[in-house]
């Protein structure tokens, strides 16, 4: 077999083919044999039929059959003996036609992975955000605590006020007549919330225990139901209930509900996650900021194929996470076809980013050694909460294996990247001032 490569561009090849009249004759006469086997012809036991009479209905499925391992067993051979780093199935351009007795030729397109050679990787100047703490967001986040531990207790006074959770029944009408869903009996009404008809919520408050009351409201020109847009209305509402929240202190005994000994240590643990969060997303701003230069600095052309298979993988992602919200892709106004063309430019731009990081591993020698895919199993199995001993079961695999070894060395390409860069801290307003430039 002759096999010629010739480079289309970085990123594809063309392989010509020529397979010998003998190969030829050998996968005709394979494709034959198996359909002789089984074929049913009207006259003839199975089996038995003569071989023109085999040919004239057969004849397509035998060629199809002939060509499909005439061209995958060429192909292949072609792709290890040529060391041709394909990542895509390949596009027959051109073929002969299939005859007993001559060579085969053809030519396929395929998709290559690009191995760049990453230029002007240090000394790169970047700005990187100065954390600052802030009290008020562990503030913040105590009283989202304080609330999670609300609870209502019915009160002593007697008439309602703004913040209360009332029971109450009511009946509205229009013009002196009911309309459909407008009745209610024992409905737990927080006022001041504004969850009802604008107006509604105000003229309970005061309302006694037991007492009676009609309450006149207009319905908003855009509320949903068009028979009562804009409407005046009646309600005869009836309170029974008059409830309060009941926070608890922000106290030692509050923080032993979440498991430690004191308000103190329950601050210093909120802190504590705070500047984590913070400095994993200065870290991750400061990262995508490095990718952008470089690939600034190192502009390609990146297979389809692989920016394909990104797409997948980050359509698979936001699948996943929708639904562990109850939601949906379709829920998002989106589908698989908007969602490529939406986010198309970040997955190139990812390919380009792992294809730089790829590079720099190799032209820097960085590789994973064993003590760090052992620390890297051990962090997993940290974060995860799952058994050290199930995680590196799960990671035993060839492909898991080979991903945890890629995400090690990109992290070290990373670091060593930033190592060799000038990064300036400066404040988030600045930052910001300084993205804006950027993008006018």
């Amino acid at each position: 077999m002759n096999v010629t490569l010739e480079d289309i561009s970085s990123i594809k090849k063309k392989l010509s083919f020529e397979v010998p009249a003998t190969t030829v004759d050998a996968e005709i006469e394979k494709a034959y044999q198996k359909v002789a086997k089984t074929a049913k012809i009207k006259g003839f036991r199975p089996g038995k039929a003569p071989r023109s009479v085999i040919e004239k209905y057969y004849g397509p499925q035998m060629e199809e059959h002939a060509l499909g391992r005439l061209i995958n067993d060429s192909y292949f051979k072609a792709l290890v003996e040529h060391k041709v780093p394909a990542i895509s199935d390949p596009e027959i351009v051109e073929s002969s036609p299939l005859q007993k007795g001559q060579a085969f030729t053809y030519q396929a397109h395929v998709e290559v992975k690009p191995e760049i050679e990453v230029k002007d990787y240090t000394g790169i100047a970047l700005q990187k955000e100065k954390f600052l703490a802030d009290p008020s967001v562990v503030d913040a986040r105590l009283e989202e605590m304080r609330m999670g531990r609300t609870s209502q207790r019915v009160v002593e006074r007697e008439e309602a006020q703004d913040g209360d959770e009332v029971l109450i029944d009511f009946e509205g009408f229009v013009d002196g007549v009911a309309f459909a869903g407008g009745k209610a009996e024992g409905h737990q009404l927080e006022l001041g919330s504004g969850s009802f008809i604008p107006g509604f919520e105000e003229q309970l408050e005061g309302m006694r225990r037991g007492e009676e009351r009609e309450i006149s409201v207009t319905f908003p020109e855009e509320y949903g139901n068009k028979d009562l847009a804009g409407k005046a209305a009646t309600f005869k509402v009836k309170l029974h209930e008059i409830q309060e929240k009941v926070m608890p202190e922000l106290d030692d005994e509050f923080a032993k509900g979440f498991g430690l000994e004191s308000l103190q240590e329950l601050r210093d643990k909120l802190e504590e996650n705070q500047r984590l969060q913070e400095q994993n997303r200065i870290d991750g701003d400061l990262r995508e900021r490095l990718i952008a230069a470089l690939i600034e600095r190192n502009p390609m052309d990146v297979p389809d194929s692989m920016v394909a298979a990104q797409l997948d993988y980050m359509l698979g992602n936001i699948r996943n996470r929708l639904k562990n919200q109850g939601l949906s892709l379709e829920m998002m106004g989106m589908n698989e076809e908007s969602f490529q063309q939406m986010y198309r430019d970040n997955a190139v731009d990812q390919v380009k980013g792992s294809l730089i990081l790829e590079g720099v591993a190799r032209q820097e020698n960085i590789t994973a050694e064993p003590g760090e895919i052992d620390d890297k199993l051990e962090e997993i199995a940290k974060m995860s909460g799952a058994p050290l001993d199930s995680v590196k079961k799960y990671y035993a695999g060839d492909e898991a294996r080979r991903g945890l070894m890629a995400q090690i060395v990109e992290e070290k390409v990373l670091r060593f990247l930033i190592d060799q860069s000038v990064v300036e801290e400066v404040s988030k307003e600045e930052l910001a001032a300084q993205s804006g430039q950027g993008e006018e």
